[in-house]
This record gives structure tokens, C-alpha cells and sequence, in this order.
């Protein structure tokens, strides 16, 4: 029986994670090590300056004390499947979407990253929402991750070493087909809130920037963006050599 490690960056108790859980069962064994509590926006961090601890909150479901997806994986890597990796981790899935530049600030997409940084395929997902809405229907995202992982385990995965799946579903749609896309250029800005507290001491909750982005000048195709304005499920090839190949030679002329 093939084995699927899961995790995500919303914690345990999301209803998101065990939707993702009721889309796979029957086509694998399962086992789910989540963070604790949300760690959103955490990006491929581990832990390193206190111990971690399983918590089992079920048969092979555990929820990490105060870890990170990262640790999640790494320290599943190593003790729960250290005699026998699993055939597919998959993270997810996400409540908002993980495209363009924000896949670096991404949990969700870190734990894929380290996944495959210890040759395990990888599929991270996420579902684009409206965060003044509530979460809605996942049945796209639960189709869209059966017919993935069915796909890998009929005929294999179809990306090379430490590259993932990056998938992104969008909103309001029970079908959508699928487009191969590029991760896109996210326009960012300062959405940072002041306030006080009944002291008058400041801080500070930083906010969420719209989801406006543009495509990358002389590539063909749509980026992750496109894809889902038009209605369509984003699945993106990730690579994690972030190295600036077209720029070497320019450097090399500039030292």
C-alpha cells in the first residue's frame, strides 16, 4: 500500500487539512503530522531553539507542539518513516492562495520544499478564497488532489529532484480544467495597521495586499494569476535553485 505523509501550515484542527484527508482516503495509507496551531507565512523555517514533541490526536494523526511544516516533515523524515520514506507528501490544503513571490513566505509550500529536499515527491496546494468570506466549498480541491495523486501513482511523478507541484484552485467553481503555469510577479505593498492599547503603547497587525500580480516579460504561457482569473486550476513546476542563471554573465562583467 502506498504512503502519503500530510501536513499544512493552518494547523490540526483546520477544516481545510481534513478535507484534504476525506479526498485520498482508500488510495493510501495516511498519516498526518500538523503544526499545533496556525504558522502561516512561516516560510521553510525549522526549529532549533527548543525541543519538539508529537502529540497523537488520532490512529497515525499527531499535531507538532510549537513547529513549523518544516519540522513537520523533517522530523516525520526521520522518525516516523525512517525505515521507509513515504511515496508522497502532500501540503494543504491552504485557506488562501500561494502564488507568485508568496510562495517564499509560504508554509504551506515550504513543507513541499523540504519534502523534496530529502527526495520525496511533493505537491503543495491551496485554495484562493476572500478573506471577508467564509471558506466555501473544497470540492474542486478535493477532486483536483485525488486526480493528482492518482496520476502519480498510476504512472509516477512527473517532475525531476527538488522540484514540486505547486497547486492553486480558484473560487467558487466545483469543475476547472487544469493549466501548467509559471509562478507570476505579485505587486506588493505596505499594509501594515497601527493601533494602541488601553496604555497608548503602539502596534502594529500587518494586513493582507490585494491579489493583483502581472506576467514575467518574454514568457509564453499564463503565470499562476491568470490562470485562476480565468477560472482555470493552477499547477506550477517549483524549483528550488533560486539561482539567477541569465544574470551570471552580467555579473561576472560587473566584478
Amino acid at each position: 500500500m502506498k504512503q502519503i505523509l500530510i501536513t499544512n501550515d493552518d494547523g490540526y484542527e483546520s477544516e481545510a487539512l481534513h478535507a484534504l484527508i476525506d479526498a485520498l482516503k482508500g488510495l493510501a495509507n495516511i498519516t498526518v503530522v500538523a503544526p499545533a496551531s496556525e504558522k502561516s507565512a512561516c516560510g521553510h523555517s525549522l526549529t532549533l531553539q527548543h525541543p519538539l514533541s508529537f502529540v497523537s490526536v488520532d490512529d497515525d494523526f499527531y499535531k507538532l507542539e510549537d513547529g513549523t511544516p518544516s519540522d513537520c516533515v523533517y522530523l516525520s523524515l526521520n522518525s516516523i518513516f525512517k525505515d521507509r520514506k513515504p511515496d508522497l507528501v502532500i501540503s494543504g490544503i491552504n485557506k488562501g492562495s500561494n502564488m507568485g513571490e508568496d510562495i517564499t513566505y509560504s508554509g504551506t509550500a515550504a513543507a513541499a520544499m523540504e519534502a523534496v529536499l530529502h527526495d520525496v515527491p511533493a505537491i503543495a496546494i491551496s485554495q484562493v478564497m476572500d478573506f471577508t468570506k467564509p471558506l466555501g466549498s473544497l470540492k474542486l480541491a478535493q477532486d483536483t488532489i485525488r486526480a493528482l495523486v492518482e496520476k502519480i501513482f498510476e504512472g509516477g511523478f512527473p517532475l525531476k529532484k527538488r522540484e514540486f507541484l505547486n497547486v492553486n484552485i480558484p473560487i467558487g467553481l466545483d469543475k476547472a480544467p487544469l493549466q501548467v503555469t509559471y509562478a507570476g510577479y505579485r505587486k506588493y505593498g505596505n499594509d501594515a495597521h497601527l493601533h494602541r492599547n488601553p496604555r497608548g503603547m503602539e502596534y502594529y497587525w500587518l494586513g493582507l495586499h490585494p491579489l493583483e500580480f502581472e506576467s514575467r516579460d518574454g514568457r509564453n504561457g499564463l503565470c499562476d494569476f491568470e490562470a485562476i482569473k480565468q477560472g482555470m486550476v493552477s499547477v506550477t513546476p517549483i524549483l528550488l535553485d533560486l539561482s539567477a542563471y541569465e544574470s551570471m554573465k552580467k555579473l561576472n562583467e560587473w566584478l
